[in-house]
């Protein structure tokens, strides 16, 4: 009986292995899809950080200062998410305009595929004389 039994096992062991599809690593699925050339200029964005600025503004700068305009937007570097990057991060340069007439440059992070479960997006931004902490490095280095 066994000898009927281990062959019959090994056939199945080796049709398995050579039925199955080689995995990739972590076999996490790919979605270059998701970018979106004008992420950078989406009134959302632009909207998000324009809100959060003055917040900040006003509880940690302690200035009354907001964005007036933010303008000349555009895409420094693009990485895409992949195998190994589980995070799709767009870097990006505008020119802001703010209340006291100042106009200034700002810094902006836009990362998707983010948080819980790979759902939703990050925007972290930084401007340009406006960081006394160094929050983001010198000049706003982690960010440009």
């Amino acid at each position: 009986m066994t000898q009927m039994f281990v062959p019959a096992v090994l056939f199945c062991l080796a049709a398995a292995a050579c039925s199955t599809v080689q995995a990739k690593a972590a076999d996490y699925p790919s979605s270059n899809t998701s970018y979106t050339a004008g992420a950078c200029s989406s009134p959302a964005v632009l909207g998000f950080i324009t809100s959060n600025f003055g917040y900040k503004a006003t509880h940690y700068l302690k200035t009354d200062i907001a964005i007036a305009d933010i303008r000349g937007t555009y895409q420094k570097r693009l990485e895409p998410r992949d195998e190994t990057h589980l995070v799709e991060r767009e870097y990006c340069q505008a020119t802001a305009t703010t209340t006291d007439g100042e106009s200034r440059a700002i810094w902006y992070l836009i990362e998707r595929n983010w948080g819980f479960a790979g759902i939703g997006s990050n925007v972290e931004f930084c401007m340009s004389g406006l960081d006394p902490w160094y929050v983001y490095g010198a000049h706003c280095a982690s960010l440009r």
